[in-house]
């Protein structure tokens, strides 16, 4: 049985920074990198934009500003990312402070999904080349605390330092790790929203910043937006009981492919639940499922004129007369959002959106769609032992899907954190 320096569970971008960061501090470590999927994944692969101003991406109740500058700075020298340029912003921002609105200006780079998915081939075989050893399609099963050995789905293998980076996807795994390894948790929180899809024409304001960060109230916010080469795409998850359901998510390539002219962009209400609600995870797999149900087995979507009627959407109404472009995303349902999505989220979203078009007149046009499901699952809080986010001893919980970080930048530095922590309790 081989044994390691340090097991990295997930090769997203938290995993990876506490690679690097470990081979650098120790370029003599054994560091075994596992991955479940069949190439690299996390947040670098779709889209790839990254945001380089807090508190974006960095949840406050972990990150105070001092300290995520300071990480942040290191993840920009590490990725040196091209920032992109933002102008002609002031009437926006004067547009949106009438109203109680915030935008929120943000340092920003975008690679695309093509330039992600380059970008993660180098940093993998770089990784290699410094002695990493880096298993594609190797799931991590279980371990055992006292003996410090893990039991994946094709080995037994023992371990100095433990980081389990599963990301959203992971979200579940790392809730039944948690259980089974006795490390407290909370789960009460949850983003539920819709994704929107129009014209950029409709939209004008990604000419000028690309993802444009907007606050609103009733804890409502714009998110990850896509424009260029922009496309909607359904992601698959497994819910606790095994069910399959999608949600969407949108993604972009970079500037080299042509534009389709469409942008793509989240609205997502955020909501705590306290008692006697158990699990903010339960209840947005009841979501994802009441919306498959729904929707035939697949998300729903919506025209923006059909919804203001109060009708459905239906397939032969989708295109046509002012309804001037094809969904990027056919394989969806054409229906009526409002049987899926709780009256709560719905409201605070269409108000959310009749404010946005108040500030970008024209992203209310009857031609745009809204998308159903999307479903950000952050609700694990796990109870760390140290500012570095240690679990349990010499195990480290990172990234999006232990709810450190939300997004690339953050999960990247949440790795930084992890591997610090490392260094000062081993002395690498």
């Amino acid at each position: 049985m081989h044994t390691y320096d340090c097991v990295i569970v997930g090769s997203g971008p938290a995993g990876l920074a506490a690679a690097f960061e470990l081979v650098t501090l120790k370029p003599d470590a054994r560091i075994l990198l596992l991955e479940r999927e069949k190439t690299s994944s996390g947040g670098l692969r779709n889209d790839c934009k990254m945001n380089f101003t807090y508190p974006i991406g960095f949840p406050t109740e972990y990150w105070d500003p001092e300290t995520a500058s300071s990480y942040l700075a290191r993840a920009e020298t590490f990725l040196s990312p091209e920032i992109l340029p933002q102008k002609n912003l002031d009437t926006y921002q004067k547009r949106a402070a009438r109203i109680g609105v915030d935008l929120l200006m943000i340092r920003q780079s975008h690679l695309g999904t093509d330039g992600g998915l380059k970008l993660i081939k180098e940093l993998i075989a770089r990784l290699g080349a410094a002695g990493v050893e880096v298993c594609l399609e190797e799931e991590l099963l279980s371990i055992d605390r006292d003996a410090k050995t893990a039991r994946t789905s094709k080995r037994e293998v023992g371990y100095d330092q433990l980081v389990v980076a599963p990301g959203r996807h992971g979200f579940d795994f790392l809730r039944r790790f948690m259980r089974d390894n006795d490390i407290a948790y909370s789960d009460n929180s949850i983003d539920v929203g819709v994704r929107v899809e129009t014209k950029i024409e409709h939209y004008p304001i990604v000419k000028d910043y690309y993802d444009p960060k907007f606050l609103f109230p009733e804890r409502t916010r714009t998110f990850c937006t896509n424009s260029g080469a922009a496309h909607v795409v359904q992601e698959r998850y497994t819910a606790t009981n095994g069910q399959k359901y999608y949600s969407v998510n949108g993604h972009a390539y970079s500037h080299e492919k042509a534009s389709n002219g469409l942008v793509n962009f989240a609205v997502l209400r955020s909501v705590e639940f306290t008692e006697p609600l158990a699990s903010g995870q339960d209840y947005a797999e009841f979501l994802a499922s009441l919306a498959m149900l729904t929707g035939g087995g697949h998300p729903i979507m919506q025209r923006i004129g059909d919804f203001r009627l109060g009708k459905r959407s239906t397939a032969d109404g989708l295109n046509g007369d002012l309804y001037d472009f094809e969904p990027s995303l056919p394989s969806c349902t054409p229906g009526d959002i409002g049987l899926a999505m709780p009256s709560k989220f719905l409201r605070s979203i269409w108000k959310a959106l009749k404010q946005l078009d108040t500030i970008v007149p024209g992203v209310l046009h009857p031609a745009t769609i809204l998308y159903y499901p999307e479903i950000k699952l952050y609700a694990n809080k796990p109870r760390f032992l140290n500012e570095f986010f240690m679990a349990a001893e010499d195990i480290y919980l990172i990234g999006d899907g232990a709810g450190t970080s939300r997004g690339i930048t953050g999960a990247w530095a949440s790795g930084l954190r992890a591997a610090d922590g490392i260094r000062m309790r081993k002395g690498w």
